[in-house]
């Protein structure tokens, strides 16, 4: 493997030499694109900014937390996030000692952790009351809860308590860790924010002003109206015609919990949220709605879900911060994959993605159809392990940040230390993917210009050795007249495009604690290790760029899914790499080269990957395409003497199900790249 890394350097180096010569006719005809000189360094780092303690529903303390997701699972980078509103218990504590679990239960503990389990007791530690620990007279703002277990709003819980942790946290561990919400949205859901400003680990004199405040403001779930207390916030957004709406007492605009409009009223609120980050911190926070299909289609008379014109509404209030979606959720363990029941827009998950994103031609190819910067996210929603402890392995409920799924972000650093403006500058370019179950943890996407017609292997050599070394620097390729993830290429009509892809499926262990075979594969005949996947193989998928479209435009504009509003019928699965058709290595790397003659439409191109194959039983259609999860643990069994007892069981027999069925079915969705042909459509939203 060594060996494999040496050579590429070298590839990278003759490259270098090459660029003039060999790769002048791959750009030659790329009249604009970013340019590969004015891109400081960067690598791919991991992270998660979508997760819980019992700072509000989770189970976990914040350090208890941060230690599994920031050591276990070794993240680059972490995000602690939990909802608004109000919380009793004081997740600042420490957990208690932890005891074995009672052999009555029948779960399994390994034999690393045998001394691990269930919490001692579940009245100490994380799970105290303010109430207990700090006493009614620290708590502020107005009384919610009781006198015996008051709460306090979840402002001053960032602004006062948890933020001093997670810096201590950061800097202890020299990691970029910092405080974010989950928003419970007006009108709708929840939605993933952070703002970094105030919020300086490395100095030890930060705070988390700014993301108090914006929960104060803005969270459907924070009902206090006390400004903050001595804060003596104001949530007014410089220009804004909605300031009238502002409570004379709050100093914000106050939504009834229910009623007629309340969810028509709910949203006009939160693009004033949306408008208000845009406003103060247009650089430094973002905006990207959570598990949006979980809660059904927009309710204008309730708090549910996102139609596509509420994404289009945010994207045009705000682009500089919201910027995406988290269409794949977290509980990817539970019983109904990512806690997508039937109400969930699309019936549930398929292959743990939400139908936005999973759907060819739906919701996310119709944003990208307009040239929009939307991007795809994913995060862990960690609360709990369902009937397990915290230090058990199986999971019945949700993976811990960094064990199952992975955002994988291009921080521009240069020579600098990784912090959170890199990470939050990373996740606004779109130069990113993520993969679920380490099925990949190398990736290399880039789209070149080539003179038309013409095949000059040196270009094509030189090209797909860059990508390689990119792939194993866990870095892109910057080569003038390419683009990669979140960029767009500018080329003249009638330009060739090649596509460079490369992935490394590595030949580890993932973190499943399952050696046993595949379920799903075995219906197959495959025989392939849950804790060893093998990438099956990687589609290309592509979309007409037409433009914005505006608001005015109401049939166009709004719509649910499978509307045309909600559709591009242009989007298309173009190419399938599988072990046919790409170069493998022994260490896992996969390389692909795909050529698309005379271009005449802006267009993109993304990609998406899968351990499993075609027409898998329950889980794929013939083209490949994701099947719907919900309702498949009864179908697939699970026959192998190592079958855990807590799968689900259909007449005496154990199927597959809960983590068994998540890490037996995994996927990985790459962000688009952007080609703009001059004289067709513009694409505005990328620079």
């Amino acid at each position: 493997m060594e060996h494999n890394f040496v050579k590429r350097e070298v590839c990278l180096a003759v490259l270098r030499v090459l660029s003039i010569a060999a790769i002048s006719s791959v750009s030659a005809v790329a009249v604009a694109a970013d340019k590969a000189a004015a891109k400081p360094a960067g690598t791919y780092v991991t992270g998660d900014f979508h997760n819980h303690t019992t700072c509000s529903d989770g189970t976990l303390s914040l350090k208890k937390l941060v230690d599994k997701s920031a050591g276990t699972f070794n993240l680059d980078w972490f995000v602690q996030a939990g909802h608004g509103g109000t919380s009793a218990r004081n997740c600042t504590l420490a957990e208690d000692p932890f005891e074995p679990v009672p052999p009555a239960l029948g779960l399994t503990v390994p034999p690393t952790i045998a001394a691990a389990g269930q919490p001692a007791s579940t009245g100490k530690g994380p799970n105290q009351l303010w109430t207990d620990t700090i006493g009614n007279a620290a708590i502020k703002g107005d009384v919610s809860g009781t006198a015996a277990a008051r709460n306090m709003w979840r402002w001053q819980m960032i602004q006062e308590y948890v933020y001093p942790v997670i810096e201590k946290e950061s800097r202890d561990r020299n990691k970029p860790i910092f405080v974010g919400l989950e928003q419970v949205v007006p009108g709708h859901e929840h939605t993933s924010t952070v703002i970094i400003d105030g919020q300086l680990p490395a100095t030890g004199a930060g705070n988390a002003n700014a993301m108090a405040k914006f929960e104060y403001c803005f969270d459907r779930a924070d009902t206090d109206t006390s400004r903050g207390a001595t804060n003596q916030w104001d949530c007014s957004v410089t220009g804004s015609n909605s300031n009238g709406l502002l409570d004379a007492v709050a100093k914000k605009i106050l939504i009834p919990g229910s009623g007629v409009g309340v969810g028509t009223a709910g949203h006009i609120k939160t693009v004033e949220g949306v408008k208000w980050m845009a406003a103060n911190y247009p650089k430094t926070s973002y905006y990207i709605p959570a598990h949006l299909e979980r809660a059904g289609a927009f309710n204008p008379n309730g708090n549910n879900g996102f139609n596509i014109e509420h994404l289009r509404n945010f994207n045009n209030a705000g682009p500089t911060v919201a910027f995406g979606f988290e269409s794949m959720p977290g509980h990817q363990a539970d019983p109904n994959r990512g806690s997508y029941s039937t109400g969930a827009v699309g019936g549930g998950t398929f292959g743990g993605t939400g139908v936005y994103a999973a759907k060819i031609g739906g919701v996310w190819d119709a944003l990208l159809g307009e040239g929009r910067n939307w991007f795809f996210f994913a995060s862990s929603d960690y609360h709990n392990r369902g009937a397990f402890g915290p230090d058990q392995r199986e999971s019945s409920a949700d993976f811990f940040p960094g064990e199952y799924t992975r955002d994988h972000v291009m921080a521009r650093t240069g020579s600098s230390k990784l912090g959170t403006q890199a990470i939050v500058d990373g996740l606004r370019s779109g130069n990113s993917f993520v993969s679920n179950g380490q099925l990949i943890d190398q990736l290399s996407f880039v789209v070149c210009a080539s003179n038309p017609g013409v095949v000059r292997k040196a270009a094509v050599g030189a090209l797909e050795a860059a990508s390689l070394a990119a792939a194993a620097k866990k870095s892109d390729v910057a080569i003038n007249g390419c683009a990669t993830m979140g960029e767009k290429l500018v080329v003249r009509p009638g330009a060739d495009l090649i596509v460079s892809i490369v992935v490394r499926n590595p030949i580890v262990k993932n973190n499943s604690p399952y050696a046993f075979a595949n379920p799903s594969l075995k219906q197959l005949g495959i025989t392939q290790p849950l804790n060893m996947p093998v990438l099956d193989h990687v589609d290309v998928i592509g979309g007409n760029v037409t433009g914005y479209i505006d608001p005015s435009n109401t049939a166009a504009y709004e719509g649910l899914i499978g509307s045309a509003a909600a559709s591009n019928p242009s989007a298309a699965l173009l190419k399938t790499f599988n072990a046919t058709n790409w170069t493998a290595s022994a260490d896992g790397t996969r390389k692909m080269t795909y050529r698309i003659s005379a271009v005449k439409a802006s267009q993109y191109l993304r990609l998406r990957g899968t351990n499993l194959p075609v027409s898998t039983p329950y889980e794929t259609d013939a083209s490949g395409n994701p099947l719907l999860d919900f309702g498949i643990a009864g179908k697939i069994p699970c026959t192998d003497a190592a079958c855990p007892a807590h799968m689900t069981v259909v007449n005496g027999a154990k199927m597959s199900s809960l983590d068994v069925a998540a890490w037996a079915d995994l996927w990985f969705y790459a962000n688009p790249v952007f080609i703009e042909v001059l004289g067709s459509t513009k694409i505005a939203g990328i620079k």
